[in-house]
């Protein structure tokens, strides 16, 4: 049996599936969280009986009409796939506007058990709903809930009625017949009317008390977060907190336990074959474990960002950001919902650019997924960590300003989608709801601190474990399969591979093919760049946090590298710049659904990761020495060249932009 999870967004809908079924799909307290269908068995727990209830979390909707596609998702399914019953989360206090969306669902004839989550919010305000009243005048069941707490809180007796009711049908109080949805006028007065039966029952079922004030602690408070003036310093303030904590001292000292117990585990193995091979002690010691430890030993300075950016989440300040930004974004022709999924690709770029479906202007949604990957990523922390430390331990501000170069580049690169495709700014509106503060939940932080930690160290154990193994067998042998001594690294496969590529990057000032190789793996998953460059070079003894955070720009690591620190900055802005990985690219493909803002993308982000470089090391070479960097004119030239591409591929890619269209009976 199968049971679909509806209701609208922020209303803790994904909150109760996780409880349901034990799983640990994000959250936030936001809209735009849940983009995608997803299902699971519910517990034995909530459900003893004998038929496995399959609990189906959809995107949050406000309307069976679907204005967005993740939208869509919900109305489909609800309308085709006919689930055997609706559990709809009803937000207890915002009755009105989630009853519209639940007067639709019982127009289906599909069986539907309304939970009034929230209800403990509502005994806290004294807030009256009549469950009992609310029920017959919707016709279905009505059960108080709280999918926040540890406890039942009305979900066994919300899965049992909705196991209860298959098979039966559903009876709806208030049903639109033959409204024509292609006729803007008539569906506005369709909804007006719905809305009017919707508050005519909120009237009659619910006691709220009204609070005589203005303003409240929570308006005051939003006063100065939302400040056109002072709300973008407090959340660059609030970020540069996530990641110093992150990077600097809490993730630091857990990284330094972690990185002992690697160097330990990987000196013991290294005696366990010291009568082995000198390649297979090569192999096992520094290509897998030494190539994987250096990833993974960056591991809790991941796991402290997860946890943080989760409680930002959690108590609404995330919801607050976007507002503040709204304005800035929508000057580069981007709206503020497009903050969102820019501030989830922090953690990882694939379901940031999978929320950009929550855009309803189809050029919107495909320049925010080609341009959400321009955040860095839980992916590159680890190469951020690396060169922070090696080159710039005495500069700790250049890991944050990673992240708002980023946002630059967001920005420059809307503008330049913009220029091409003939996009001309007008004026639009960002509605958005904002939650209520509330305390966030530790251990739905910890949960998903946890979830995302399991994936980084998933990826570790298995793609990067074999990258780092690949890298390894093609440097120890040259295409003879004849096994290349010491001091001839240079006619080994792997550099007869990666030479052609550095001379393109010898105008970015890292000509040389160990930091090609480890470029070139990192489009297969940005953490390879670190292993690979553990293992190209030979010290993974020395990439590790604990080194990285006592030295200073002149330690060991950055001296077998070779890179001044213009060139060492050049080569981490070039890694984190230029396209993500092989799977965010996937992803880049089904939210574009289209092969030219596909190429077009990422040659943008290739020529824009290019150019930075570029720029980085030849105007940082003329400020230190004097004198513009190796490969001026080239670099010049190649910069032309890709920006030329990049210029023809996005031009007139859907020339359904340069004119008017309609879109859901509105203009695009």
């Amino acid at each position: 049996m199968r049971i679909a999870l509806t209701g609208n967004p922020n209303s803790g809908k994904t909150t109760m599936y996780n409880a349901l079924t034990g799983r640990n799909e994000r959250v936030g307290n936001w809209a735009g969280v849940t983009v995608e269908r997803k299902e699971s068995p519910i517990k034995k727990g909530y459900y003893d009986g004998p038929e496995e209830l399959i609990a189906v979390d959809l995107p949050g909707a406000y309307s069976m009409s679907p204005f967005t596609s993740e939208e869509s998702i919900t109305s489909g399914y609800v309308k085709h796939e006919n689930p055997d019953a609706i559990i709809n989360i009803v937000d207890a206090t915002n009755l009105s506007r989630s009853l519209f969306f639940t007067t639709q669902l019982l127009e289906l004839g599909i069986p539907v058990v309304v939970a009034l989550n929230k209800s403990d919010l509502n005994e806290k305000r004294k807030t009256e709903i009549d469950t009992a009243a609310l029920s017959r005048k919707l016709g279905c069941p009505v059960i108080k809930t709280v999918s926040t707490s540890a406890g039942d809180q009305g979900l066994k007796e919300v899965v049992k009625t909705a196991a209860s009711l298959k098979g039966k049908g559903q009876e709806a109080p208030y049903v639109q017949n033959g409204v024509d949805l292609h006729n803007k006028a008539a569906v506005e007065e369709a909804d007006r009317k719905r809305f009017a039966f919707v508050n005519q029952i909120v009237k009659e079922v619910e006691n709220r008390v009204v609070l005589s004030k203005e303003q409240n602690q929570h308006d005051r408070i939003d006063a100065i977060l939302t400040n056109k003036f002072i709300g973008i310093p407090l959340f660059a303030a609030v970020m540069f907190a996530v990641f110093y904590i992150s990077q600097t001292t809490v993730g630091t000292w857990l990284a330094d336990w972690l990185v002992a117990w690697i160097e330990t585990f990987q000196e013991w193995v290294g005696g366990q074959v010291e009568n082995a091979s000198p390649f297979l002690q090569a192999l096992l010691v520094d290509g897998i474990i030494g190539g994987v430890g250096a990833v993974v030993g960056f591991l809790p300075l991941v796991m402290v960002m997860y946890f943080l950016i989760a409680l930002l989440e959690d108590c609404g300040y995330m919801a607050r950001a976007t507002v503040v930004l709204d304005p800035i974004f929508k000057r580069v022709g981007l709206s503020g919902k497009s903050v969102i999924p820019m501030v989830i690709g922090t953690g990882c770029a694939i379901p940031g650019i999978m929320a950009s479906r929550t855009i309803r202007n189809e050029r919107e949604r495909r320049a925010t997924a080609m341009l959400t990957p321009f955040m860095p990523c839980g992916a590159k922390l680890p190469v951020i960590a690396l060169f922070a430390g090696a080159f710039f331990a005495d500069q700790p501000w250049i890991g944050t300003m990673m992240y708002f170069v980023g946002v630059f580049l967001i920005f420059l690169g809307a503008l330049l989608v913009n220029k091409i495709t003939g996009h001309k700014f007008r004026k639009s509106f960002f509605i958005i709801e904002l939650p209520e503060y509330k305390v966030p939940s530790l251990k739905r932080a910890v949960l998903s601190m946890l979830s995302r930690g399991k994936a980084y160290i998933v990826k570790a154990g298995t793609i990067i474990l074999v990258c780092n193994t690949v890298v390894q067998i093609m440097q120890a042998f040259n295409w003879q399969f004849q096994v290349v001594e010491e001091g001839m690294e240079g006619t080994s496969i792997l550099a007869s591979i990666a030479s052609p590529f550095a001379l393109l990057l010898i105008p970015l000032g890292f000509g040389v093919w160990q930091l090609a190789a480890a470029a070139i793996t990192g489009f297969i998953a940005k953490e390879n760049v670190v292993g690979t460059l553990a293992v190209v070079y030979g010290m993974t003894n020395l990439i590790d946090t604990d080194e990285l955070a006592l030295v200073g720009g002149g330690n060991e690591v950055a001296m077998i590298m070779g890179l001044t620190k213009v060139a060492a900055l050049a080569y981490l802005m070039f890694n984190l710049f230029t396209p993500p990985c092989f799977a965010a690219i996937g992803a880049m493909n089904s939210e574009m659904q289209n092969k030219k803002w596909l190429f077009g993308g990422i040659a943008l982000q290739l020529g824009t990761g290019y150019t930075v470089a570029f720029l980085v090391y030849q105007i940082g070479t003329l400020a230190t020495t004097g004198a513009l960097g190796t490969g001026f004119v080239p670099g010049l030239i190649a910069v032309a060249v890709m920006a030329a591409i990049v210029v023809g591929l996005i031009r007139n890619t859907d020339k359904k932009f340069n004119e008017n269209y309609q879109l859901n009976g509105m203009k695009a």
